[in-house]
C-alpha cells in the first residue's frame, strides 16, 4: 500500500546543502548496498569495508539488517509484505544519510529486485552501488553461523530466504563478490578500488 504524503506537509529547504556537506568530507555520498543470502558474508564484508574507509579518513555509517530490527523495524516480521516495508524504511533512512554527505553501507538480504530498485531510485544516478555477495546457497548453509538454515530445514522457521522464500539475484550489480572463493582482504580491495575509480573517494 502506497501512502501519499500529507498535502499540508511542506519540504523545508536547508541553508547547508548536500554538495557542501560532501565537499567538507572529501567524498561523493552514496549507498553501498550489500545483498545476498543469509550467511553469505554481507555483514562481515560491510564491516571490513567501513573499517578501511575509516582508516582512509572518510565519513561513513553502517546499517545492518539484524541491528535495525532491534529498533526502527522491530515491529516488522518476515512476511513478503514486512520484508518490503523493512527495505522501504531503510531506503528512506539511507537516502537521508546520503543527503548528509555520508557513505552509507547497508547489509541486508533484500531478496526482491523491486525493493532494491526502489532504493536506487531514491537517490541520484551513481549514488547507489549494488554489491551482490554471490556466495552459493550450499556454502551459506554449510556456514550457518546463526543456525537458521538448520531451523528452516526442520520447519521451525518459515519464509526463510533460499529455502522456502525466493531470493532474486541482481541482474546488473555494480560489484559481484563470492566470499567462498575470494578472501576478505581481496574483497575489500575490490570495493575500495571501485570507489576510487568512480571518484567517490576524493584526494585531500
Amino acid at each position: 500500500m502506497i501512502i501519499e504524503p500529507n498535502k499540508d506537509v511542506v519540504w523545508h529547504q536547508y541553508k547547508v546543502n548536500k554538495d557542501q556537506r560532501s565537499d567538507q568530507k572529501r567524498q561523493q555520498p552514496c549507498i553501498i548496498w550489500f545483498t545476498g543470502l543469509s550467511g553469505s558474508g554481507k555483514s562481515t564484508l560491510a564491516n571490513a569495508v567501513e573499517q578501511k574507509l575509516f582508516e582512509l579518513n572518510h565519513h561513513t555509517y553502517l546499517l545492518d539488517g539484524d541491528n535495525v530490527r532491534h529498533g526502527l523495524n522491530k515491529d516488522l516480521g518476515f512476511s513478503d509484505q514486512d520484508r518490503q516495508e523493512n527495505i522501504r524504511r531503510i531506503g528512506e533512512l539511507a537516502g537521508l544519510f546520503v543527503d548528509s554527505g555520508l557513505l552509507v553501507l547497508a547489509a541486508f538480504i533484500s531478496p526482491f529486485r523491486a525493493e532494491r530498485r526502489l532504493v536506487r531510485e531514491l537517490v541520484q544516478p551513481g549514488e547507489f552501488i549494488e554489491v551482490h555477495v554471490a556466495t552459493p546457497l550450499s556454502a551459506c548453509e554449510q556456514r550457518d553461523p546463526k543456525g537458521l538454515y538448520k531451523k528452516a530445514r526442520a520447519g521451525e522457521i518459515r519464509n526463510f530466504t533460499g529455502i522456502d522464500s525466493d531470493y532474486e539475484a541482481p541482474e546488473n550489480a555494480e560489484i559481484i563478490i563470492d566470499t567462498s572463493t575470494q578472501s576478505l582482504e581481496d574483497s575489500v580491495s575490490q570495493i575500495i578500488g571501485y570507489l576510487k575509480a568512480k571518484q567517490i573517494l576524493k584526494e585531500a
